[in-house]
């Protein structure tokens, strides 16, 4: 007997072999990811992919980094693999940032497969929709999308470099930048990332424009396209565009003033060159990865703010981690009705449900309780300062790929630590959580309860 979560539509077939098999969508988007992560370690170990002998732990780091978008790297990655291992890297890159089931969905289309009710779930989970019917129309949106938004990057950083590095350098450091920008990874092809472009408006805006497009959300872009009024957009499309604005504007200005005077950041720039790398240090934390400033010289004031934004990260069905923006906005608008006594939620004349309410509390709960074991365990496995332990750890569960210097220094169970930080992160808290444990609906209810709070 296959058994069904309660929340995902119990269905009922009868035993082959007398065995009952728990089949949840989010265990069974959890296992691909694994199944995945594990063949390509496979892969990326073979001589040809390297350039030096590496570990098979080291291979499972860069993997799982790959695949989770997340940038964090043990190993060079400009040199310590072939052309052939970083062209892998990349196509993990892009297969874990529109997500496995995109391209599974998309491929049986094109084969002119059917997709039944199981798959339909599954993609369901991994897009993070509440209509199953509108999945396949999504999953073309996706891949199109993508496809045309990484053309016109890669083709404005291959013009940008092709006088400088050479058109065959060029072509494919356009590329893999590209394919890194947009889904949000940070993996570059030389160790100070994009440091010696602090200055260069070009490579700046095309960088951040490719990651803040794919950190959006494509439910987002869609809904633009569609509706092109802003009266006529969804309520989460709102709260999407107007918090990554707000988000973004107030950490330029917070990151531009504490680093002015700065003599290991902003100091030495002109005035042009402080706001492109201001700005680029203020959206990068929404899990893009790159750095143009060495993030180990920030002020501890810009460190701190840049924890913030790491764990918030980015939206929903995009290439971006964390707890998201709308669940942050949630959270916040919960506490001031709160303490204003309102009984209902409220944003743009629209009331939040209990249940999202409720979902945004648990993520964000399950977030902060994973990070904080997290920080535990390597501060017991480590040694290094706790700023440096608590920013990788933020780092890795926001799949963001910032860090202090502390990756390359890890031991083999940091970086065992990490490398589950990164899945976790990218798969979500919540489809974690559901992989763990199954609850089941209560049939009785008891007599209400109230508890002092505070």
């Amino acid at each position: 007997m296959i058994t069904w979560h309660p929340s995902v539509s119990p269905i009922e077939r009868k035993p082959k072999a007398g065995k009952k098999i728990l089949a949840a969508p989010p265990l069974i988007l959890c296992g691909s990811f694994l199944l995945f992560i594990t063949l390509s370690t496979l892969a990326l170990k073979l001589p040809w992919s390297t350039t030096q002998p590496i570990t098979w732990l080291e291979s499972l780091f860069t993997v799982t980094s790959a695949v989770t978008v997340t940038g964090l790297v043990v190993v060079d990655t400009g040199t310590a693999y072939t052309p052939l291992g970083q062209i892998i890297i990349a196509l993990l890159i892009q297969l874990g940032g529109l997500g496995i089931m995109t391209f599974a969905i998309v491929t049986l289309i094109a084969l002119g497969g059917k997709i039944g009710f199981l798959q339909r779930t599954v993609a369901k989970e991994a897009f993070n929709q509440t209509d199953a019917s509108t999945i396949m129309a999504t999953a073309k949106s996706v891949f199109l999308f993508a496809l045309i938004v990484e053309s016109l990057g890669m083709l404005i950083l291959f013009i940008r470099w092709a006088e400088t590095l050479g058109w065959q350098t060029s072509l494919f450091h356009s590329f893999f930048y590209t394919i890194s920008a947009f889904n949000n990874a940070g993996f570059a092809l030389s160790s100070d990332s994009l440091m010696p472009y602090v200055d260069d408006p070009t490579v700046n805006l095309t960088i951040t424009a490719l990651f803040i497009t794919g950190g959006l959300g494509f439910t987002v872009w869609m809904d633009l396209w569609q509706k092109r009024c802003w009266r006529q957009l969804s309520t989460y499309s709102k709260m999407m565009l107007s918090g990554t604005v707000i988000i973004n504007g107030v950490a330029l200005l917070a990151i531009y003033c504490i680093e002015y005077h700065n003599p290991n950041t902003l100091a030495p720039l002109s005035e042009g060159g402080k706001w492109l790398a201001a700005w680029f240090q203020a959206v990068t934390p929404r899990t893009a990865g790159f750095n143009t400033l060495a993030i180990d010289q920030l002020e501890d004031a810009t460190t701190a703010l840049i924890l913030v934004l790491m764990f918030i990260g980015g939206g929903s069905l995009s290439t971006a981690s964390g707890i998201k923006v709308v669940t942050f906005m949630v959270l916040v608008m919960a506490t001031y009705g709160f303490l204003e006594r309102n009984q209902d939620i409220h944003v743009f004349q629209r009331r939040i449900a209990t249940d999202t309410i409720r979902k945004a509390l648990a993520m964000g709960l399950i977030s902060i309780g994973v990070t904080w074991l997290a920080i535990f365990l390597l501060l017991l496995t480590e040694n290094a300062p706790m700023l440096d332990v608590v920013f990788e750890a933020v780092s890795a569960l926001g799949t963001v790929g910032l860090s202090r210097g502390l990756t390359g220094e890890l031991s083999d169970a940091g970086e065992v630590i990490i490398i589950f930080l990164m899945f976790m992160g990218r798969l979500g808290p919540l489809t974690v959580a559901y992989c763990l444990a199954s609850p089941h609906a209560k049939r009785v209810r008891h007599p209400e309860a109230r508890l002092a709070i505070g």
